[in-house]
């Protein structure tokens, strides 16, 4: 089957596709892609002259190569048979199952004429020996799940059958998630259902040995919470207490290892607060946000939406697939949804709401926050199918057009 190919990430990674100094990490919730990705780039180094005979693909997770788990193994595999004149062009997908996989690599990359790729389904991947004796060699692409504007492209390339309606189709996408795989089951209850077992496989091959789970149902009580409270204010103490109240009983530390269990498995992402003022982030003060919403819906009967953390999970899932580092903003007594920086450190504040037509109460506290940012960087009021405004410079814009046309927060 032809693969879709994700410009998005592709024309970041593109300028490193020769380069055989630095590893090229790609990394991303499991199943979000990125096996597909590094497929594309091989066929486009194929289309643009390489031979087929210098481009080497390793999935270590499908047969045949789900023997590869030593160093010794993964040395012997990739330097065991002979190679080609010029460059050659290394895909290992899912490295992190080779212990000690790291001095492999850097020998790899010592010959000075490999040009690697790797793909990780956790943050393990950019721990120990890769982190510390690798600094500054290699660079990581995070890869999302499909975004609103993904998600129709790639119906269409596959001729899938979208709903006229864009706001049934737009609802259709946050019930289903961006899963690339979920969209090619047509009932929603089997994209659910496919979802739920991705969670399954993640808790399998990369949480349960790793974090050496002991209690599974005490593990899942707690994801559970932190996946129903995305989008809100999560601390240790509030989930003790909450907990507690259900009649479990989980210590604190146990709470911080699983809620970083679910982090370095890429299930959640942690923003943290930046204060406005004092140009600092506030540690303590954290939100979760999910790698898909699709996470939340295949967890709970209720496919009812609360579009006010919905919508603030998908604007923060399409900015952190833009570039973007993203952290929630404190202005004083006040709250900005979202502190966005750029790669060329640039700002740009964004404030999300379903609607602002309901009451001239609701539009003054939405654009209150933004109101009170004195510095000249754009600001941006996000909601959905809103008769646009105008109103002290701030940007208003509409969530679905904004994302389907890939638009930048500049």
């Amino acid at each position: 089957m032809k693969l879709f190919r994700r410009e998005k990430y592709i024309s970041r990674i593109r300028p490193f596709f020769h380069d055989t100094e630095m590893i090229k990490v790609i990394t991303g919730i499991r199943r979000c892609g990125k096996s597909s990705l590094m497929q594309t780039v091989s066929e486009e180094l194929a289309e643009n002259g390489v031979s087929v005979k210098n481009i080497f693909f390793y999935n270590l997770d499908k047969y045949g190569y789900k023997n590869i788990k030593t160093s010794e193994a993964l040395e012997e595999l990739l330097f065991g048979s002979e190679r080609q004149e010029g460059i050659k062009y290394v895909f290992i997908d899912e490295i992190q199952n080779v212990e000690s996989f790291e001095p492999v690599l850097e020998a790899l990359r010592l010959e000075e004429e490999y040009s690697i790729f790797i793909t990780g389904s956790n943050s393990y991947l950019l721990s120990g020996e890769l982190a510390t004796k690798l600094t500054g060699r290699y660079i990581e692409f995070e890869i999302q799940t499909l975004g609103f504007d993904e998600y129709e492209a790639m119906k269409s390339f596959y001729g899938k059958k979208t709903d006229k309606d864009i706001l049934r189709e737009f609802d259709s996408y946050l019930l289903s998630g961006g899963f690339p795989k979920a969209l090619f089951y047509d009932e929603l209850s089997e994209k659910q259902l496919y979802v739920k077992t991705v969670l399954e496989d993640i808790f399998n091959k990369d949480i349960k040995g790793r974090v050496k789970i002991k209690n599974v149902e005490a593990f899942n009580i707690v994801r559970n919470y932190v996946i129903n409270n995305f989008g809100s204010t999560v601390s240790i103490s509030n989930i003790c207490d909450d907990l507690k109240k259900t009649g479990m009983a989980i210590t604190r530390p146990t709470i911080t290892r699983y809620i970083q269990a679910l982090s370095d498995a890429k299930i959640i992402s942690e923003c943290t607060r930046f204060d406005m003022k004092s140009r600092r982030s506030m540690k303590n003060e954290k939100k979760y946000y999910l790698a898909d919403l699709g996470l939340y819906f295949s967890t709970n009967t209720d496919n009812r939406i609360n579009y006010g953390p919905v919508l603030e999970n998908i604007v923060y899932q399409y900015a952190r697939s833009m570039g973007y580092k993203v952290s929630v903003g404190r202005i004083g007594n006040l709250e900005c949804d979202f502190v966005l920086r750029s790669t060329q450190n640039e700002y740009a504040y964004v404030q999300v709401a379903l609607t602002i037509m309901d009451s001239k109460k609701t539009e003054d506290r939405e654009y209150r926050p933004l109101e009170s940012i004195a510095d000249g960087y754009p600001k941006y009021l996000v909601t959905r199918r809103d008769l646009i405004q105008k109103r002290n410079g701030i940007k208003h814009v509409d969530i679905i057009d904004f994302i389907l046309e890939g638009r930048l927060f500049d």
